[in-house]
């Protein structure tokens, strides 16, 4: 009788061994970690299984055991594009169930104070699936459609800020988070500024956009720079804004090259509308996208007398203002000594 139940001890023993063992592999294939590093992982619409085999390879320990998880659960008959975090810890079956569901991470976007639209775009599709000829055609396609020219004319719907975004995110959704805090910007009381300013909002943009560019996008100056350009605008003046001359240079150029860094005689007579100081008036768009505070700068601009303005190279980034042509005479003469004892061309 003994005899007996130390033999069935000893299978149960085994059985149990056995069954362990197979039961911590299943585990292990299923819910342990088998993360090799960590990383983002891009599947784009066009990719199959393999490609996505492929894809994840670098970031597993073992291949072949992701490779029967995501058969098992079917991931080659239902994935979803995106960009996909792989974390350290992370099973087989959170990696497949993840990539089938569709639970992307946003990456980051910085819209900076580019001269266009698609200078813009060119940027900001380095980080999407969609290249940016076709996001270009997306955009067009929507500007035709609030009967614009294209999509250069909806350059003051974006504004300067670090935005997040989908790495599958299509001209549409792109746009409309934009057009929503458009929307959401232009309040109840910055339109009834709008109105009292007597700007139109076109116009608003592209003051917004000179004070932006005069002031290196700080702050600091922006109302005191507005309340000139807008003097100089109610006195019949030209406006004669040096980043106007370098957009109109770069337009010329068909932006190619870098933006010429100091603007001399011969530049000041560039035939472009954008040219202030060849034009009077506000140029016909902004020459930038801007940032909010450079509107609400000309919602709110400082009220002043000052018709002049010259770079102060004491206090680089920074202007020296006046209402005096013979100070300011004295000013530009400061700042061009500066310019050339620096060789600054």
């Amino acid at each position: 009788m003994r005899k007996g139940c130390s033999v069935f001890a000893v299978s149960m023993f085994i059985v149990l061994l056995v069954g362990g063992f197979f039961g911590f592999k299943y585990y292990m294939k299923y819910f342990g970690n088998n993360v090799a590093k960590e990383g983002y992982v891009l599947i784009p619409h066009s990719a199959n299984f393999n490609a996505i085999l492929d894809s994840i390879a670098p970031y597993v320990k073992n291949k072949v055991n992701f490779t029967e998880v995501a058969k098992d659960k079917k991931l080659e008959n239902s994935f979803k594009a995106g960009r996909y975090r792989i974390q350290s810890g992370t099973s087989n079956t959170d990696l497949v169930n993840m990539i089938k569901a569709g639970n992307q991470t946003e990456d980051t976007f910085r819209i900076g104070d580019f001269y266009t639209v698609y200078h813009m775009l060119g940027r900001v599709t380095r980080k999407t699936e969609l290249d940016s000829l076709k996001f270009a055609k997306g955009l067009n396609q929507i500007a035709e459609e609030k009967g614009l020219s294209n999509a250069e004319d909806l350059k003051k719907y974006f504004f300067i800020d670090t935005y997040n975004f989908f790495w599958t995110v299509t001209p549409k959704e792109f746009f409309k988070k934009f057009e929503n805090e458009y929307n959401g910007f232009w309040n109840e009381d910055r339109v009834a500024k709008e109105k009292a300013s007597g700007f139109s909002r076109d116009q608003i943009y592209a003051l917004a956009s000179l004070v932006y560019k005069e002031t290196g996008g700080k702050p600091d100056e922006m109302k005191t720079v507005a309340g000139l350009y807008i003097n100089r605008f109610h006195k019949g003046m030209k406006l004669q804004s040096d980043p106007t001359v370098i957009y109109a240079v770069a337009k010329a150029n068909n932006f190619k090259g870098a933006p010429i860094k100091r603007v001399f005689y011969k530049h000041l007579k560039e035939p472009s509308p954008y040219n202030t100081y060849a034009n009077a008036g506000i140029p016909p768009g902004p020459i930038c996208v801007v940032d909010k505070n450079s509107v609400d700068a000309v919602l709110n601009a400082e009220k002043n007398d000052y018709i002049y303005m010259c770079a102060n190279p004491a206090k680089l980034g920074f202007h020296k203002f006046t209402a005096s042509a013979e100070q300011h005479a004295i000013n530009a003469k400061e700042y061009q000594d500066w310019l050339n004892s620096n060789n600054i061309r």
